[in-house]
């Protein structure tokens, strides 16, 4: 089999890593706008050449999608123009709606698989990539049906490979839950690690006094904004309306803390606690 990866990073990087695992024979040919990616890419032997995107995908039987969202939905509908009827183009975007809606008229609709791998690290680029990262990760895939039963078999195998849990949803649903358990959890990140720089003017007391519970906390904000901010962007209305949720328990706690009402803070804590259940079953 031959792939063509556009994005040769982190998403991109690790999936065919994990690929070539089991599939010894697997080519990879990258496609990236960054010569620097590509050059650190081949090295690491995530791909074994690069190309043109229209020759790479005239020249394969799969594309796979790893850039950020707002490049997917620019670029799914060139990608289906230029294939075959027997491709595959597989997208990993974190939000899918505007995905879906881009090719919802295509003529070779079914050749698409929208597909979201729920991993990933606070790091991009190829250097992070690694061959483990999808191993028995969950994978969503979003209107199924639409897909040809050729590219399903293709899709399903490469994910088997990694013993993937397969999950589907429909797209407004995928963009939702998403906004919730990954997408506001970065939106937090970001905005303690501005509140720490801003009230910290020595970086030292940050060193000294930061323990692995601000470490874990603030880790998402490492992440590469040119990928997180397209998804902030698609996922805009979603994603306040969980902000306003958010904000109103960090308005209820503050108030809570304003009139030292122990028993009270204590309570709220407790009930947060309920969240380790399913935490406990993501770990």
């Amino acid at each position: 089999m031959k792939i063509a990866l556009v994005g040769v990073g982190l998403i991109g990087g690790s999936f065919v890593l994990g690929l070539k695992r089991t599939m010894p024979h697997l080519q990879v040919v990258g496609i990236d706008q960054n010569a620097e990616n590509l050059i650190q890419a081949k090295a690491l032997g995530i791909i074994d050449s690069s190309d043109t995107l229209e020759h790479a995908v005239q020249t394969t039987d799969c594309t796979i999608l790893a850039v950020p969202v707002d490049a997917i939905v620019h670029l799914l509908p060139r990608v289906l123009d230029l294939a075959n009827a027997d491709h595959t183009v597989i997208d990993f975007g974190s939000t899918k709606a505007a995905i879906c809606g881009s090719v919802k008229d295509h003529a070779k609709r079914a050749c698409f698989i929208a597909a979201h791998p729920i991993a990933g690290t606070e790091y991009s680029g190829p250097k992070a990539a690694f061959a483990e990262l999808f191993d028995n990760k969950v994978m969503i895939t979003c209107e199924e049906e639409l897909s040809g039963k050729q590219q399903l078999a293709l899709y399903h195998q490469c994910c088997a490979s990694m013993q993937m849990q397969m999950r589907s949803m429909d797209p407004k649903s995928h963009d939702l839950h998403l906004a919730f358990v990954s997408h506001l959890s970065h939106i937090s990140s970001f905005a303690l690690g501005k509140t720490v720089l801003k009230k910290e003017e020595s970086e030292q007391h940050i060193f000294d006094m930061a323990g692995s519970g601000f470490a874990s906390t603030v880790r998402l904000a490492k992440s590469s904004p040119e990928m997180w901010g397209p998804i902030f962007k698609h996922n805009k209305e979603n994603l306040l309306d969980g902000l306003n949720t958010y904000i109103q328990e960090l308005e209820r706690f503050k108030a809570l803390l304003t009139s030292m009402d122990e028993e009270a803070m204590l309570a709220y804590m407790k009930e947060a606690n309920k969240i380790r259940e399913i935490v406990d079953r993501i770990a």
